[in-house]
């Protein structure tokens, strides 16, 4: 996870260093913008996946105890190929989490904010935030969605403006979902619910599960509505 949570800190710092506005950034900087979008891509992904599979830790689990009963019996074992005891440990961890993609690059983001503090907060909320504006301005428009060739174009967008928002909620001290966030979270919330709903199940459960603003007081109840 070290070099997952180093390549975000980089694009970050990139993304969001003061001699230009998001939007120019995100116009100027386009491969590391796709290569931020990507890692939220692949972040939002796995955990889905992950969360289909509850049984993944005690099969881990499982798999550890099977190699030392191996090595007790002096039974022949594929060292080269065999998880060792710190690697397995962190392994364990890792999996322990619900949605333990979400959590490194939450925990990696908000290190980003509290390492660099002659950074201004709002390079980075408002860069999160455009990101979201123009994941939800090319989902709810046709002119835009007719030229998604498939559906993995479409799940891509939405995967990253959940990603987005929910960095934005873990750095900005009132979160994504008061009234003066600058996503406009209704609409976001609508574009994922205009899809199947197996199709954004998952994004849904991300949004409502992952957050840590959503259920403060400051919500408004018509969002906490819509997620429900």
């Amino acid at each position: 996870m070290p070099c997952k949570e180093k390549a975000l800190k980089s694009l970050l710092e990139a993304l969001t260093c003061p001699t230009l506005s998001p939007t120019q950034h995100l116009e100027k900087e386009q491969a590391l913008a796709k290569q931020f979008a990507e890692i939220l891509h692949f972040t939002l992904r796995f955990d889905e996946l992950k969360m289909r599979i509850p049984a993944i830790q005690n099969d881990f689990s499982y798999y550890r105890r099977t190699i030392s009963r191996n090595k007790i019996n002096n039974m022949n074992l594929d060292i080269e190929n065999e998880v060792n005891n710190e690697m397995a440990n962190r392994m364990s961890l890792f999996y322990a989490e619900a949605t333990p993609m979400l959590k490194t690059l939450s925990t990696a983001t908000t290190q980003f904010v509290s390492e660099n503090k002659t950074l201004p907060l709002e390079n980075t909320t408002d860069c999160l935030s455009t990101m979201a504006s123009v994941c939800k301005v090319m989902l709810e428009t046709p002119e835009y969605t007719s030229r998604f060739n498939s559906e993995d174009t479409l799940l891509f967008c939405m995967r990253v403006m959940v990603g987005v928002i929910i960095l934005y909620d873990h750095v900005h001290p009132a979160g994504a979902f008061t009234k003066s966030s600058k996503i406009d979270m209704k609409g976001c919330i609508k574009v994922l619910k205009d899809q199947p709903a197996e199709t954004v199940e998952g994004l849904i459960n991300a949004l409502k599960f992952t957050t840590k603003h959503l259920n403060d007081e400051t919500t408004p109840k018509a969002v906490r509505a819509m997620l429900q």
